[in-house]
């Protein structure tokens, strides 16, 4: 095997390694709270992944509900729910919890290199 095809070869594995699976830890795993309280569920990345996330309501038996995207909070959805980022941390707070606020909640990231 020649020299330059001994560096092809090194290039072609370093460029592929850098393309890793990006890991999402939510915390708290499932909301929770009492009614009137002021809520925060963070998500934090693996790695840096900019504004690329969103973060979803679940309620059983409905659709997903878009509350987030990005650094926009999507039409419809009440002042209430805040959404901020600090490096690879997200963070959503829901202030005076309601009612209809419970469900699970999801943050996937659409970030490609």
């Amino acid at each position: 095997m020649n020299v330059l095809t001994q560096l092809l070869g090194l290039l072609l594995l370093w460029l592929t390694g850098g393309k890793c699976d990006i890991h999402m830890t939510q915390s708290p795993a499932s909301l929770s709270g009492s009614l009137e309280e002021i809520v925060n569920i963070t998500c934090q990345a693996s790695q840096g992944i900019g504004n690329s996330l969103s973060r979803y309501q679940q309620k059983p038996g409905k659709s997903q509900l878009l509350i987030y995207d990005a650094t926009s909070l999507a039409d419809g959805v009440p002042s209430r729910f805040r959404g901020s980022r600090s490096g690879t941390q997200f963070s959503l707070k829901i202030s005076r919890l309601q009612v209809e606020d419970i469900g699970s909640y999801y943050c996937p990231q659409h970030y490609s290199t």
